[in-house]
């Protein structure tokens, strides 16, 4: 924010006359009204640029172009999961053909 620097009059002539104490007050309020609209200025032109990032996002996600590499590993894992069964599953078949039937 901009911030301006006023010089005073001087606080005797000031402290008397009224008009002039209700004019520099006057004044001051004035240069802090402009700081709020600045400050309120930035704080819009950063919320349109928040929309817009989001906005761009949403329509990426549903494009279908997002992928969440953390997805992809879960999906290969899983995979090496269902072929380590069927492997175990197999292995344990040819066990019990191949163990001899008679007992120690």
């Amino acid at each position: 924010m901009v911030k301006k620097s006023m010089t005073k009059p001087s606080t005797s002539s000031s402290s008397k006359d009224p008009i002039n104490r209700l004019i520099v007050s006057n004044i001051e309020l004035q240069h802090k009204m402009v700081d709020v609209l600045i400050g309120v200025k930035e704080l819009n032109e950063n919320v349109s640029s928040l929309v817009t990032l989001f906005k761009s996002a949403g329509e990426h996600i549903k494009s279908g172009k997002y992928e969440d590499p953390m997805i992809n590993k879960l999906n290969d894992l899983l995979e090496q999961n269902k072929n380590l069964t069927k492997a175990l599953g197999l292995l344990e078949n040819y066990v019990k053909t191949k163990q001899p039937s008679t007992p120690y």
